[in-house]
Formats: C-alpha cells, sequence, structure tokens
C-alpha cells in the first residue's frame, strides 16, 4: 500500500490525530480487551499502527507492546503514545523472543482491519504466531470488516487451523451479538 501511495502512513496518522483532536472516541477497541484483564496485564498491540488501542491501555496501568511493520506508524505511536514498547515487525515473522521480549502476554489485540491487509498466504502463520506469544489461558481480540477480502468463514477456519478456539463472536467492539449478516467481525479467541 505505501509502495502505491508514499503518503498513505502519514496521512493515516493525521486522520487519527485529527479524530482526537475533535474528540472523536478511538479507543472502544482498548476498552473492551481492558475489560478482559485484571490491570497490569501484559498486551501485544498486533498491527498497532500509531498506537491509539495499545497507548490507551498502557495509560490505563497495563504492560503493552504494540508491533507494525510500517516505521512510519510506530514513529507516530512513540511520539504521540510514549511508555509501550513499539516495535517495527512483521506479523508473519513475530518472534519477540528473539528481541529480548520472552515473557508471554495474557491478551492479544489485533484492530483496524489489520487481518485484512495480510498476503492470503501468511493469514494462518500470522495466527500461529500470535498464538505463539500468549500465555496459557490468554485471549485474542481480532476485529475486522466484511468485504475486504476475508470472509468470516474463512478467518475463523484458519484460526482453528492455527490452534485457536472461538469464546466469543461479536459485531462491532461495544458488545453486539454477531449474526449471518454482519458487516464485522470481533472474534475474541483462546487457545484451542
Amino acid at each position: 500500500m505505501t509502495q502505491e501511495d508514499p503518503g498513505h502512513s502519514a496521512a493515516y496518522v493525521q486522520r487519527f490525530r485529527t479524530l482526537a483532536e475533535q474528540g472523536t472516541d478511538l479507543v472502544g477497541e482498548a476498552r473492551l480487551v481492558d475489560a478482559m484483564l485484571p490491570r497490569g496485564s501484559r498486551v501485544l498491540d498486533a498491527g498497532c499502527g500509531p498506537g491509539r488501542v495499545g497507548g490507551f491501555l498502557h495509560s490505563v496501568g497495563h504492560d503493552v507492546v504494540g508491533v507494525d511493520v510500517d516505521p512510519v506508524l510506530i514513529a507516530a505511536a512513540e511520539e504521540d503514545h510514549p511508555g509501550p514498547r513499539w516495535l517495527v515487525a512483521d506479523l508473519a515473522e513475530l518472534d519477540l523472543p528473539g528481541r529480548g521480549i520472552a515473557d508471554p502476554f495474557d491478551a492479544i489485540v489485533c484492530a483496524g482491519n489489520v487481518m485484512t491487509f495480510l498476503a492470503e498466504s501468511t493469514r494462518v502463520e500470522v495466527l500461529r504466531r500470535m498464538r505463539a506469544h500468549l500465555r496459557d489461558g490468554g485471549r485474542a481480540a481480532i476485529g475486522f470488516g466484511a468485504g475486504r477480502g476475508y470472509d468470516f468463514e474463512d478467518f475463523l477456519a484458519d484460526a482453528r487451523t492455527a490452534g485457536w478456539e472461538p469464546d466469543l463472536l461479536l459485531s462491532t467492539w461495544d458488545l453486539r451479538p454477531f449474526s449471518a449478516d454482519a458487516d464485522f467481525l470481533v472474534a475474541v479467541l483462546r487457545r484451542g
């Protein structure tokens, strides 16, 4: 995406800064994850972008590591949300112990349609690598919209292949139940 539009990342960062300045609620995803955890939990923000979700989770007392493949977005996360550890990393090659982060996470959040930006050939591997970074009993909250090239049924099948089981399926980050005609999926997954 950034090869086709070199200004994409900077525009994306500015979009969320402007929304924040306007008072738009940008942390619904983070509130759901926060409700799943006791204070001081370790959270991996997978595909963290400019850090809005991980930044909020850190501000309410969680130990957050955020990863994104885009260095422009990581730089914005560092600038706008100091505190968490922000890393440039490809989710398809994620190896945080190899980067000195050995402790597993209590939860993983993957918001902002991240799953739909992955190459189809890496989807199961990304889900496996996420799972490998989670402690026993931990869960992941992964959300994305319909019509973005990744059918919900295919995602759930890929998740099972990668060793996940669904705990809860929602159609929004504000806890509305999932239905067959939903245009968004939030999957709360546990290690199978």
